[in-house]
């Protein structure tokens, strides 16, 4: 008798995120299978709340649309993946109007990934390609152990298009918050001593 491997989807994790043995747990889902991950640290919640305030004040400024932390967003045809960025930026156009205590069934335009010590850089990019993959136009991967910014794009033949972006950098929104500049120095608050 051959063992069946268990697939979950969006739905089952919204009942176990439900459930007490997963309070303070974060759960995120690719292709059904459940990765369950602790809370975060000072330094990563340092860095999604000062890059959030950011991107909000210039949103919000501009009127381009939604900044949000740690929600869970799922492709339109793919109930087997969710994840929740660290940081997400919706433009107006896309925001669902779909209820707002569930996961939202589309990617952002912005993904941000905050490295935590136990991340590989192979995981976060798996992460990149799937938000850029699924409708995502931008990705930034913070690494704060290295001060910068790994800035994805899609590329030809279902590659990503990385560039590193150093503490002496700044970010750019491109094409999905245009006109929106931030330099790492004002996103790292304590430059690394050499």
């Amino acid at each position: 008798m051959a063992i069946q491997e268990t697939v979950l989807d969006v739905d089952a994790v919204w009942d176990l995120s439900r459930q007490p043995e997963y309070d303070n747990k974060r759960l995120v889902l690719i292709d059904g299978e459940l990765i369950v991950m602790s809370p975060v640290k000072q330094m990563h919640g340092l860095l999604a709340v000062r890059l959030s305030a950011c991107l909000l004040l210039y949103a919000d400024e501009h009127g381009l649309g939604e900044v949000t932390t740690e929600v869970g967003h799922y492709p339109p045809g793919d109930r087997r993946t969710l994840l929740a960025p660290d940081v997400a930026f919706t433009t107006q156009a896309r925001i669902n109007q779909t209820a707002q205590d569930e996961f939202v069934p589309l990617m952002p335009d912005l993904a941000v990934e905050i490295a935590s010590p136990g991340d590989s850089l192979a995981q976060l990019r798996r992460k990149a390609a799937i938000y850029l993959d699924n409708g995502a136009r931008l990705v930034w991967i913070v690494l704060p152990d290295q001060q910068g910014v790994d800035v994805c794009r899609s590329a030809v033949g279902a590659r990503l298009d990385i560039e590193f972006v150093g503490s002496d950098g700044a970010l750019s929104g491109e094409e999905v918050l245009p006109g929106f500049a931030l330099e790492l120095s004002e996103l790292f608050p304590n430059p690394r001593s050499s």
